[in-house]
């Protein structure tokens, strides 16, 4: 004779096969990361899928089994969220968080975490980069010589277009998070004096003296930006702003493009109000064609490179390595990189 299990007993099996289901990780804009940049560090903690890239038509229901979601742009809200009635962790493959709608995910009791300070290298090394391209003429410089102009040439060097030492020069730092300060010190290696100005007054140094927008604005030779995009640093730089700099000031924004608004920074590059731009971020991305910035072709005044100065190939294995461990921690019942807006 068979007899029934008992409630207690019934309820531990299917608990126990339960465990058994392997967690459903669905990693979403897969492109983002780069096809040369591996996943399987999530394989361990349960069944992979992946999407290359975002499509509004597919991905509520791509997200509908997951338990738990590695995302990079895709807006996470209850639109998207609702049907999701597994998930308990949402991944963000990078450090802004301004795609969360963090009252719904709190509300759900779903997880958010981010990853910070993978990119730092990476976006200190393109700022420079950024500059020295436009400080130093390098499209001219080039040019003259693949032109054949320098084959030519009556003597071994050439120095139509004039360009300045770094040295001696003062840089101002907008934006004092671990890029900006990291920023400031590679400065001061290169010889400049370094002055910052905090967006949101919580990042203080004695390293470098503080000074207030205008006052950085108007002492500085180059001006990065390096802050969040919050409501109080949008159109942080429009036409006031940028009147007060130097002539022969270099711009460079490797925060969120609408900190610098473009249609101001366009008529300043093109009046001479300034020297020159170096941005890695733009309102829009990918560009809009009807962008103002569009209209200037000069190299010399004007770079601008597709939101690329964090992605070098060691900060995103960092990035994947980091989102990694911040799924480890999870299901450890660990809280590491939490967010809760």
């Amino acid at each position: 004779m068979i007899f029934p299990q008992s409630g207690a007993k019934l309820k531990d099996n299917q608990d126990k096969t339960m465990e058994k289901e392997p967690l459903k990780i669905v990693v979403m804009e897969r492109n983002t990361l780069g096809d040369d940049v591996s996943m399987d560090a999530f394989t361990e903690f349960g069944e992979v899928t992946t999407y290359p890239l975002s499509d509004s038509s597919e991905n509520a229901a791509r997200i509908k089994d997951a338990d738990i979601i590695v995302v990079n742009k895709i807006p996470m809200n209850e639109e998207l969220l609702a049907g999701a009635k597994k998930v308990k962790l949402i991944c963000l493959t990078a450090t802004g968080t301004n795609n969360v709608d963090f009252e719904y995910t709190n509300r759900r009791g779903i997880t958010v975490c981010n990853v910070k300070g993978y990119s730092t290298e990476s976006v200190v090394q393109h700022t420079f980069a950024l500059l020295f391209y436009v400080y130093e003429k390098l499209a001219y410089y080039d040019n003259f010589v693949k032109s054949g102009q320098y084959a030519v040439n009556d003597v071994f060097s050439h120095f139509t277009v004039p360009f300045r030492e770094l040295a001696g020069k003062t840089w101002g730092i907008i934006g004092l998070g671990a890029i900006g300060n990291r920023v400031g010190e590679v400065a001061e290696a290169f010889g400049c004096r370094v002055i910052y100005f905090s967006t949101s007054g919580a990042h203080h140094t004695d390293r470098f003296p503080e000074r207030s927008l205008s006052e950085l604005l108007a002492k500085s030779d180059i001006v990065s930006v390096h802050c969040p995009l919050t409501a109080a640093t949008k159109d942080l730089i429009g036409a006031e702003q940028l009147s007060m700099m130097k002539k022969d000031a270099i711009l460079l924004n490797l925060g969120r493009g609408p900190i610098v608004n473009e249609q101001a920074l366009a008529d300043a590059l093109e009046n001479d109000v300034i020297g020159g731009a170096g941005l890695d971020v733009l309102v829009k991305e990918p560009m809009d064609p009807a962008n103002p910035l569009g209209r200037i072709k000069d190299s010399m005044k004007l770079v601008i490179t597709p939101h690329i100065a964090w992605a070098t190939v060691e900060a995103r294995r960092r990035c994947v390595e980091e989102t990694a461990e911040n799924v480890r921690a999870f299901l450890s019942g660990e809280k590491r990189n939490v967010v809760r807006g």
